[in-house]
């Protein structure tokens, strides 16, 4: 079985993890519903199955209807997703990304979420990092 986030997502396969991801779970119709410029419910079958077979859906009866939930915790898929868009966007530069996400926020850290991250970053590195 195909590990999940193992292959590229089309933009509606994106589209509707992000629905299930958010819903946690959901049929085809709600699915449908929430998409832009909604296809068919064909269509939407057909992407699901798709997702089934890629191992990044699953499904279950329940009553009349099929409902599709996402095969991954939201902590895996979000840290696949991050990892995707720090390579794509931030030439892999971990320090990159944290930099332009402090740069675009309008709300500024609270004490907290400063000193967990101040925390995060004085943490003793693995020595094999430092490659």
């Amino acid at each position: 079985m195909p590990k999940p986030g193992s292959a590229a997502l089309t933009r509606r396969e994106s589209q509707i993890m992000e629905i299930l991801y958010r819903r946690k779970r959901a049929t085809v119709e709600e699915i449908r519903r929430e998409l832009p410029t909604p296809p068919s419910a064909s269509s939407v079958r057909k992407l699901l199955e798709i997702l089934m077979e890629r191992g990044h859906v699953t499904r279950e009866y329940d009553g009349p209807s099929f409902v599709y939930a996402p095969k991954a915790d939201v902590q895996s898929a979000s840290r696949s997703a991050l990892r995707q868009l720090v390579r794509t966007f931030f030439d892999g530069s971990p320090a990159a990304t944290f930099a332009a996400l402090l740069d675009i926020s309008d709300v500024e850290l609270s004490d907290a979420e400063y000193r967990r991250l101040s925390r995060l970053l004085e943490q003793p590195r693995d020595e094999s990092s430092d490659t």
